[in-house]
């Protein structure tokens, strides 16, 4: 990266959160500002971020926003919260997803007949989890019925963690196919991932939450020291699992749950400095995969890629959810508005630069073109959609006669936090 790339980032945030009480009252998100400015500024702009895909430093960047996020999502789950109403999430989580990936990989084989199987479930994979952020007002406007609003948001909480799994899974086909593994070394690989994962995930939550109790029970650390207490115990998950071969991400994931519970219980907002740093990362991710990805790969953009990238964010998202749906009495304009609003954003983009960093997928320029080009598309299609889609719905549904009781969409559910909008964030 070059040596004014960073200044460069840092006066975009600046700017930002400068002007961000301004925008929230526009179109503009920050999905749209940051991925924006990464454009103009990359090597196909002006070339004041000068990056490549291929960048380690990318790379880095992608790994610590993935790793902080998903210890933030998990730390943030209360569960006494879902028991309440885990309908709407679990049909998302449990049906609805499943069957993208599944329609990603059946629409991916009809359109390209160079990609392998593996290929193509990495590619369903990559764009299968969602990113709730990139429609701010519909996650945070309380007009909106608030089980569909919790409910897009706990999907959107809970499912890139569910898929970094799959997308291991995913790669070890991909690598089983071409022959760069065996079959059971990929297994095997998959396996210690995951198990590592898991087991030292655990093991580094446990030590986080017992050092918070410590911490709290005895007057040994002030709030700074225990919000920097949550962001070593990401830290430390994701370098205890890495060097045996365990995924850091996984890790990650499971040691959120452990340390979030006694934050939860003991009502300390320790995990707060982790959300913090997620979301700066994740505004620099923007940038930065603006600058390095959209101009230079875009240019290789096909009628198949932009086909199934249209396909990605309308029919391979849609059918699934108005099917996850079928038995909940939700009617077809609730169908819909959870159906559209399903935008790809940061988990999508730091799963396509970790298998572009792994170099072992022959086609995966097909792959990088159909990613970024639905990553483009959502970050403007529905950050510019959430906010007058959202108001048509509110109306619908304020519409409806107060003796018509709706089923589905009048049951309140408890608020989650899960992650914000970047525009909370500076104000």
């Amino acid at each position: 990266m070059g040596s004014w790339a960073l200044a460069v980032i840092a006066a975009i945030v600046l700017v930002y959160a400068g002007l961000s009480r301004g925008l929230d009252r526009t179109p503009i998100t920050a999905a749209i500002f940051f991925l924006t400015s990464g454009v103009v500024f990359g090597s196909k702009g002006l070339g004041w971020i000068d990056v490549a895909a291929r960048s380690s430093d990318l790379r880095v960047l992608a790994e610590v926003t993935l790793t902080l996020v998903l210890f933030a999502d998990a730390s943030r789950i209360d569960f006494p919260a879902l028991r309440k109403e885990y309908s709407l999430p679990l049909r998302l989580l449990g049906v609805g997803l499943p069957l993208t990936i599944l329609a990603g990989w059946a629409v991916g084989a009809g359109l390209f007949s160079s990609l392998n199987v593996g290929e193509l479930l990495i590619l369903a994979v990559i764009l299968a989890p969602t990113d709730a952020a990139l429609g701010q007002s519909v996650v945070t406007d309380p007009r909106l019925p608030s089980r569909i609003r919790q409910g897009l948001n706990v999907e959107s909480g809970l499912n890139d963690g569910i898929c970094v799994p799959l997308l291991l899974i995913a790669l070890a086909v991909a690598q089983a196919e071409i022959g760069s593994e065996s079959t059971e070394h990929a297994v095997r690989l998959v396996v210690e991932a995951i198990g590592y994962g898991v087991l030292l995930g655990a093991v580094a939550g446990l030590v986080g939450a017992v050092s918070l109790l410590l911490a709290q029970r005895h007057g040994l650390a002030g709030d700074s020291g225990r919000k920097v207490l949550a962001v070593a115990t990401a830290a430390l998950a994701y370098g205890l699992a890495a060097p045996p071969g365990g995924s850091g991400f996984i890790a990650a994931f499971v040691a959120g749950f452990a340390f979030g519970h006694v934050d939860r219980r003991s009502e300390l907002g320790a995990t707060e400095l982790v959300g913090e740093l997620g979301e700066l990362s994740n505004a620099a991710t923007f940038i930065l995969f603006g600058a390095a990805f959209v101009g230079p790969v875009l240019a290789g953009l096909t009628w198949s890629t932009a086909v199934y990238g249209l396909l990605s964010l309308t029919a391979i998202r849609m059918i699934p959810v108005w099917i996850s749906l079928v038995g909940s009495k939700a009617k077809p304009p609730t169908v819909a508005f959870l159906g559209w609003f399903g935008p790809r954003g940061l988990a999508s983009i730091v799963f396509t630069v970790i298998v572009l960093d792994e170099g072992s997928v022959p086609h995966f320029s097909t792959i990088t073109v159909a990613v970024v080009f639905t990553i483009v598309v959502s970050v403007y299609a529905h950050g510019l959609s959430a906010h007058p889609l959202t108001s048509r719905y509110v109306r619908w549904f304020d519409a409806r006669p107060s003796d018509r009781h709706l089923p589905m969409e009048s049951v309140h559910a408890a608020p989650q936090r899960w992650r914000r909008p970047w525009h909370v964030q500076w104000h």
